[in-house]
């Protein structure tokens, strides 16, 4: 489903960009919105209430802290430069704002994570593996975007059926994954899908500055490809570790690990393009970032994801 989601996104944001103007982009997600509100009222039993483990404001805003100066400081890099006060000071300030955080949830009562469940391998390195596809694909995205547009003068329609062939190919990877992971168990899946994403983002990175079209569809749909294959194992591994009782937290640290991933790929790929000489060598610049993301990928998946005949850590 999300596959078709990702597939449908660009080429919907294209049209309407082209048509009605890009201020729907953002609108269109109040229908959808709605939509999705109705049919979780609709369709999802409620969960029991526990009260005794109660919200952590202190932590949560230290995480969004950390987060967000993070992202600022990979994002203004780019036009003041890596050595500017102020990037400096806002990375100082999210690494501060991050111990803070693991210091609040040594403390605190009801955590909002509790750290010993990092101490699962299969956990920490499933959230770690998650933060680095979305940091490469999301990147390659944002930039090749860009790169379409102003380097080609691609429409934004154009831009999105551009896209069309990475993004496509990520509803047949996962439901293809979904089948095999009965078969071999989800490590050989992730460990293969992310090397053959660092070969589609290697083989860009290599094309040269202004490839023809016609040599990159190739690449992208193999980035596109291994990206999804690899969610399918990566999210079951991080469920799986998390004890049941925790199972909320396992997928809310999978899932903003991953954010924060596609935050900081598309961050860091505007500061590429911006201190690049063009946008054809800053695209080459964030794909060889992006294949080095998909390797450290596939090495933790190796030593982190157990085996099928292992039992998870947690």
């Amino acid at each position: 489903m999300a596959g078709i989601a990702a597939s449908a996104g660009p080429l919907l944001g294209g049209l309407l960009v082209s048509t009605v103007g890009w201020r729907w982009v953002f609108l269109i997600n109040l229908p959808v919105g709605a939509a999705c509100i109705a049919l979780t009222l609709r369709h999802v039993a409620a969960s029991p209430r526990r009260p005794d483990r109660p919200l952590d404001p202190p932590a949560q805003v230290a995480v969004f802290a950390a987060v967000a100066l993070l992202i600022a400081a990979l994002n203004e890099a780019g036009r003041r430069g890596w050595t500017d006060p102020l990037v400096l000071g806002a990375a100082a300030m999210s690494v501060a704002a991050a111990c803070a955080f693991v210091a609040r949830e040594h403390r605190a009562r009801s955590p909002v994570l509790p750290l010993g469940l990092l101490r699962s391998r299969a956990l920490s390195g499933g959230a770690a593996i998650g933060l680095l596809f979305n940091f490469a694909f999301y990147g390659m995205v944002f930039t090749a975007s860009l790169y379409f547009q102003h380097q080609r003068g691609y429409s934004a329609l154009g831009t999105g059926a551009a896209l069309f062939p990475a993004v496509a190919m990520t509803m047949f990877a996962s439901a293809l994954a979904g089948r095999l992971a009965r078969r071999t168990g989800h490590r050989p899946l992730v460990v293969s899908g992310m090397l053959v994403a660092a070969a589609g983002a290697a083989a860009w990175a290599a094309a040269g500055t202004d490839p023809a079209y016609a040599l990159l569809v190739a690449p992208m749909m193999a980035a596109g490809f291994g990206t999804s294959f690899a969610l399918t194992g990566a999210t079951t591994t991080v469920m799986a570790a998390a004890p049941t009782a925790y199972a909320g937290t396992a997928s809310a640290l999978f899932n903003t690990a991953r954010q924060i991933g596609s935050a900081a790929g598309v961050a860091l790929g505007g500061t590429f393009l911006a201190t690049a000489a063009d946008y054809g060598e800053g695209v080459r610049i964030s794909m060889a970032v992006g294949t080095a993301a998909y390797l450290t990928a596939a090495v933790l998946a190796r030593l982190c994801i157990p085996a099928p005949s292992e039992r998870p850590a947690g």
